[in-house]
């Protein structure tokens, strides 16, 4: 299971249970590392500014606003989402690419021509079907965070 630090946004009370809203920043090591400045990640990372993530979580403990909590997160669905985002798409640019060698470059009389255009045509819709993809496997990881520990008051 892995670990964050988050802040607690709100909390509802609900028949004996708290809904609790959690807000996660995401954090990179490019700030400890030394080759940051020629690094595509880490100028990346100083260019889009840190992103915040969004929990949801259900517990009996009385938690408030501004607290600061550690969750778990399972590590078997996070890696299956990051699976489905870069191999889906990849792997519909390589079939979408046998397939123009194979079957249509043949059958049309065509160039190399055909198969750039399958490649990057298959490739676009490997990322359109891997975003719904994600966004189900990421209502099913709000399900599964789980309340580790309360560690208390954001220092200010």
């Amino acid at each position: 299971m892995m670990t964050a630090l988050a802040t607690v946004i709100s909390v509802d009370e609900d028949q004996g249970m708290n809904n609790v809203q959690l807000s996660c920043d995401q954090q990179t090591s490019c700030n400890s590392c030394k080759s940051q400045k020629n690094c595509g990640t880490g100028m990346m990372s100083k260019a889009l500014g840190n992103k915040s993530h969004f929990w949801k979580l259900r517990t009996k403990q009385a938690l408030q606003a501004g607290q600061v909590v550690e969750i778990g997160l399972p590590e078997k669905s996070l890696v299956l989402s990051a699976l489905v985002v870069y191999l889906l798409p990849l792997l519909a640019m390589i079939t979408g690419s046998v397939f123009a060698q194979l079957f249509l470059r043949p059958w049309l009389n065509l160039g190399e021509g055909i198969v750039i255009l399958m490649f990057f045509i298959c490739g676009a819709l490997g990322v359109y079907f891997a975003k719904p993809m994600t966004q189900w496997l990421e209502k099913k990881v709000d399900n599964e965070v789980s309340l580790i520990r309360v560690l208390g008051q954001p220092i200010i």
